[in-house]
């Protein structure tokens, strides 16, 4: 029997794993991952094959004021801005494990915010 630790990495993981098997992603709509930790957010753009065209991180904000909710959407527009600079204008949102709540809908919306279309 698993440990109740081992337990809750595998549910994650399967989640996540079903939540990705359901996006449509093509050559025209890459992937827009979604990564969250207790303090920090990023966010990666993913080709079908699996390339990552674009990532950031919530570090490169230089906005030293912002916290939490702020951030996250600071993260999401600046994602957005260097998008477009690669000629990226749609993207499929993959949340992953995480629920459209709170620090992960606030990054969407300030991809959606900064020209993507999500």
């Amino acid at each position: 029997m698993r440990t109740n630790s081992k337990r809750k990495q595998f549910v994650r993981k399967q989640r996540a794993h079903r939540i990705r098997a359901r996006l449509a992603t093509t050559a025209d709509r890459p992937r827009l991952s979604v990564e969250r930790t207790l303090k920090h957010i990023r966010g990666q753009i993913i080709d079908h094959a699996g390339t990552v065209l674009v990532a950031i991180a919530d570090t490169h904000v230089k906005q030293n004021k912002l916290s939490g909710v702020a951030l996250a959407a600071a993260t999401g527009k600046l994602l957005a801005e260097k998008a477009k600079a690669k000629k990226i204008d749609a993207v499929v949102f993959d949340k992953g494990r995480y629920a459209y709540h709170g620090r992960v809908k606030a990054f969407a919306d300030g991809a959606r915010e900064g020209g993507l279309i999500l």
